[in-house]
Formats: structure tokens, sequence, C-alpha cells
């Protein structure tokens, strides 16, 4: 069975039945210099990562904001650096731009453009989950459906449109915020190794163009 026939993907009415999942790790947030240089050294150690960013949701036309979290996890933690607080530092830059590091987000290039409102920052040894997917047949491009797809879980998205400024991150915002960074990184291994069988997927369905002909 030729496998450029199908494409895999959830509609709403499935992934809506899936559990809910939670962060299942640690979280440290980052919001002072010696803490940003206590996180980088460790994240130093780290060949992967799992990144995603946060900006406070503009409700009025032409208003924009820059990144106010940026998500940097581990298998067994998430740094949540708090960029409105304490900026883009040297060592941040530094890491941002060291191309030994994997680091793997989704939809990164529209990260980079946001953060580039924080200053001159080119990005290397980034990987995107969207491009990654397409290998595997996988037509879906949010992580919350192709988390959905890979592990049978929803990632839920009460907090996107909160105050990502807020004096201090409520303890929803954080979970919210290191789950994505964590799950880029999970699913980027889990794809990687070989786990993921495409053809064995539940969600594995005929091209549009290719019911149409009728094959």
């Amino acid at each position: 069975m030729n496998s450029n026939n199908y494409i895999i993907s959830i509609d709403k009415a499935s992934l809506a039945e899936l559990p809910t999942i939670t962060y299942p790790a640690a979280i440290t947030v980052v919001d002072s210099a010696a803490e940003a240089h206590a996180a980088l050294r460790a994240l130093a150690k780290e060949k992967a990562v799992g990144f995603d960013t946060e900006t406070k949701p503009s409700f009025h036309k032409g208003r924009t904001h820059k990144v106010a979290l940026m998500q940097i996890s581990t298998d067994e933690r998430c740094f949540l650096f708090r960029l409105n607080k304490i900026g883009i530092c040297a060592e941040l830059k530094a890491f941002l731009e060291n191309p030994a590091i994997t680091k793997i987000g989704l939809s990164v290039h529209d990260d980079f453009t946001v953060l580039r409102r924080s200053g001159d920052i080119e990005p290397r040894g980034f990987v995107d989950l969207q491009d990654t997917v397409k290998r595997f047949s996988i037509s879906d491009i949010s992580l919350q459906k192709i988390y959905a797809i890979i592990f049978g879980g929803r990632i839920s998205k009460t907090q996107r449109l909160t105050n990502w400024e807020a004096a201090e991150l409520t303890p929803a915002q954080q979970a919210y915020a290191a789950l994505d960074a964590w799950a880029c990184l999970k699913i980027y291994r889990y794809l990687e190794s070989g786990a993921f069988d495409p053809l064995a997927s539940p969600y594995r369905h005929l091209r549009p163009e290719k019911a149409t002909a009728g094959e």
C-alpha cells in the first residue's frame, strides 16, 4: 500500500475526546540575571532542548508586543525566562545562536520575527516540528494536534491568551508554557527514534485527491 496516498490528521471531534495531559516535570521561573546565568549554565550541557515563546496578546489592530516569556525545556525541567523583566542577555543570545545545541520548536520563524523586536539575534540550531512531521505523513501543523496524533493526549489551550507580562505568572500559566516546550522535545525525540509507525496510526486517511479519483 503506497504511503504517499495517505495523510495523517485528526479532526476536532476526535481531539476533544482525548484525555487532557498535565505537565509532568519541574519548572524554574527565571526573572533575574543571576537566575538566567545559572539556567544557561545548566542548559549548555544539553544536546537538544524544547523551545517556545509567549507574547502578551494584543486586542488592538496595529499594536504589537515584544516576547514576554521564553521557554527552554529539557526532559526533566523547563526554564521560563521572563524576558519582559530581564531582556535578552549576552549569554542567552549566545545560546540561541549556538548551532551545537538543537532547539526544537513549532513555527519557529514566527518566534524569530517577534524575538528580533528585542535585539539583533540570528538564531541557529533550530528545528521546526512542522517540517519534521511531514516526513511521517502528518499533515496537521498545530502542536495540539501533532501531540494528539502521536501520543493520544490533548494539550489544553485555555491559558494561551492570558497576560504573559503579569507581575507574577500563575501556576496554570507556568504549566501551560512549560508543557508546550516540553512537548516539542518529546515529539522530536519520539519521531527521530523511529518509534512512530505512520502506517499503524488510527488517524491515517486517504488523501483528498486520491479519494476523489477513486483510488
